[in-house]
């Protein structure tokens, strides 16, 4: 998987890379002891301070995110509950839930919002933290740092991305580069609650629904197998990050996962 690596924009890492440049002119013994002190090394951040940087920055968004997946899950809950009619507006919204769900526009009205219904929720908070921090590094990645790029993602147009390098012969993939980082979460969730590849993930997380269960993190990483061309040990290594780094505990400062 290519993997991507975002820049952190937080106070706590701006002071790390911040540089005290100090003219060299004055040589009194004064000026050199207190040039002296100015330029001690400020202590260095821990580990454990920059992964909770790290998951700070994140989390805010992607709770966004997550709360506008459930706006779109109420609205197709009331088009449900409205059926067998529709407004034109009503019809408008679900050809577009239609597109970006990739539900077959040819299929019944009724049988369209039954597979949108399972393919609209959202994603645990933990398993996104966990996933950002594999494919960006921690965000330390030239894909996160350029192209805002948490997820590794890709895209197959040229001029759409940045060209990883060492990129094979022939091979037309970009790395996709957006806006901001809150752009790549939407893309990755869309990704995960449309693509066929997860199709398994979206299985798990109606079973546990159906079993009156919240999905976890750690469950739903069993659905991610074609995520990596690692498959089952990349799956391992996102379920040791979400329980090593305690990541559960976003999932319940996460918006709900509705059950309906």
């Amino acid at each position: 998987m290519i993997r991507a690596i975002p820049f952190i924009r937080t106070a706590a890492v701006a002071s790390l890379t911040s540089v005290l440049f100090i003219s060299g002119c004055d040589k009194t013994p004064e000026a050199q002891n207190e040039a002296s002190e100015q330029i001690k090394p400020k202590a260095t951040i821990s580990v454990q301070e920059k992964k909770a940087n790290f998951f700070a920055y994140l989390h805010p968004m992607i709770k966004q995110v997550n709360e506008e997946v459930l706006a779109q899950r109420k609205t197709l809950l009331e088009m449900q509950a409205g059926l067998p009619k529709l407004s034109s507006k009503d019809t408008k919204v679900l050809e577009e839930y239609t597109h970006t769900y990739r539900v077959k526009k040819e299929l019944p009205t009724k049988q369209k919002i039954e597979l949108l219904k399972r393919k609209i929720n959202t994603i645990p908070a933990s398993l996104i933290l966990a996933q950002a921090a594999n494919e960006s590094a921690w965000g330390t990645s030239r894909f996160a740092r350029e192209g805002n790029n948490y997820f590794g993602q890709w895209c197959y147009s040229k001029g759409c991305g940045l060209v990883p390098q060492g990129r094979d012969d022939g091979a037309k993939h970009e790395v996709a580069k957006f806006d901001s980082p809150i752009d790549s979460i939407r893309s990755y969730i869309r990704n995960l609650n449309s693509h066929p590849t997860y199709k398994p993930l979206r299985e798990l997380r109606t079973q546990s629904l159906l079993k009156d269960k919240k999905p976890s993190g750690e469950l739903l990483a069993q659905g991610l197998l074609g995520y990596s061309i690692r498959r089952e040990e990349y799956v391992k290594e996102i379920q040791s990050m979400i329980r090593y780094n305690k990541l559960s505990r976003f999932d319940a400062e996460n918006s709900k996962t509705d059950k309906k």
